[in-house]
């Protein structure tokens, strides 16, 4: 039995006329459920933006980072690279970039270079956006952590282009953040560019110092060589003996045609002692020449050998040599080719308008969420009801 305000029950099972202070269900669970769940916050949320939120400036810029003539991706490619093909190094590098502005490298060159501290902290912030909140240290971890709320990089597999949006209280704030992120953006490229190239030209690099090395190396030989056998080229030396033992030959063929002639024709003649002499003195210089050319230790013929190896070490030491400058100049070349840059597309703006926070759009989102919380609530609860009932 209720009475007539509908606020107290019989207890079940009581005897009749037996009444208990007891809120009736329906009173006690609905408003209440309400307003916890749904006026509470919306108020809540009403107040902080309406009263208390700061307004915020984003200062936008969009960049792209790929190598020299590398093309776009297309549409296609983003297909292919959602099923995990792999597209290129521009889009990895644009993602180290990322990464960059996203870490606490950028928060820590931030700090140093531009105040970071001081920008997140300025006096038109409101308690709850600022650093540090009321419920954080000053610690560079919550800086770090308060940073990444006012820096977002987006990219678009479909045109390569990314997009960094830089949140402030002042509008030369963000401006400035964002000039300094797409700076060491650039810085990080460049490093990448250096690292490769050092890496492609560094084995070439020493391919020719070996090769110059070797190349010294012969020609130090072939000097000692030539200093100590007196000889500049073994081979010309022995062909300047060769003719003159070629011009011999031909003077004692000819002494020999003129002493059969002249025994010929006249037996005693007292010249043939005289033509015998000579005869016998170029058969011996034709074989002394003969001798300092082959055929003896201290002939050129050894000397030829060991001059003709030094000077073919030293033509393979050039064209070693030849072959590695052209190696490095390719590798050179290659690395330039690849050379990533990071163009800005769109240059960081200078706000005139704060944009955000979108105070009745957060209102709005936020009592649509406790509509729906609520409403999820309230049908589990009839649920229980019904199945306790049960």
């Amino acid at each position: 039995m209720t009475n007539s305000a509908g606020l107290f029950d019989e207890p079940p099972g009581a005897a009749p006329g037996a009444r208990g202070f007891v809120w009736s269900r329906d009173a006690a669970r609905l408003p209440w459920l309400f307003i916890v769940m749904v006026a509470a916050p919306v108020v809540a949320v009403s107040l902080y933006y309406l009263g208390f939120a700061a307004p915020i400036y984003v200062s936008e810029a969009r960049f792209v980072v790929r190598a020299r003539g590398q093309a776009q991706p297309a549409a296609l490619g983003s297909v292919l690279q959602s099923v995990g093909v792999e597209l290129g190094q521009g889009q990895t590098d644009a993602y180290e970039v990322h990464e960059y502005m996203a870490s606490r490298d950028a928060a820590g060159d931030l700090v140093r270079d531009h105040g970071l501290r001081a920008l997140l902290s300025r006096p038109e912030a409101d308690w709850l956006a600022e650093f540090p909140r009321p419920f954080e240290t000053a610690s560079f971890e919550n800086l770090f952590q308060s940073y990444k709320r006012f820096v977002v990089i987006g990219y678009d597999s479909n045109t390569g282009i990314s997009t960094l949006r830089v949140r402030a209280f002042r509008a030369s704030d963000a401006r400035a953040v964002a000039l300094a992120l797409l700076d060491g953006g650039e810085s990080v490229v460049n490093r990448l560019n250096d690292r490769a190239q050092a890496d492609a030209v560094s084995d070439a690099n020493r391919q020719v110092i070996e090769a110059e090395a070797h190349g010294l190396r012969a020609e130090a030989a072939l000097t000692a060589f030539r200093n100590r056998e007196r000889l500049i080229d073994p081979a010309k030396s022995s062909l300047a003996g060769l003719d003159l033992v070629g011009k011999l030959e031909s003077d004692l063929a000819t002494l020999r045609a003129e002493r059969a002639s002249l025994s010929a024709a006249a037996p005693e003649s007292p010249q043939l002692p005289v033509l015998d002499r000579r005869i016998q003195a170029y058969s011996g210089q034709i074989e002394l020449e003969r001798s300092r050319v082959a055929g003896e230790a201290n002939s050129l013929a050894p000397q030829i050998g060991e001059y003709e190896r030094l000077v073919l070490e030293r033509d393979f030491a050039e064209r070693s040599l030849a072959a590695a400058v052209t190696t490095l100049e390719a590798a050179r070349m290659d690395a330039r080719r690849k050379q990533l840059y990071l163009e800005r597309v769109v240059s960081p703006n200078l706000p005139d308008k704060a944009v955000e926070p979108r105070r009745f759009l957060a209102i709005l989102m936020t009592l649509v969420s406790a509509l729906l919380a609520y409403g999820t609530v309230s049908l589990v609860i009839a649920g229980l009801r019904e199945h306790r009932q049960s």
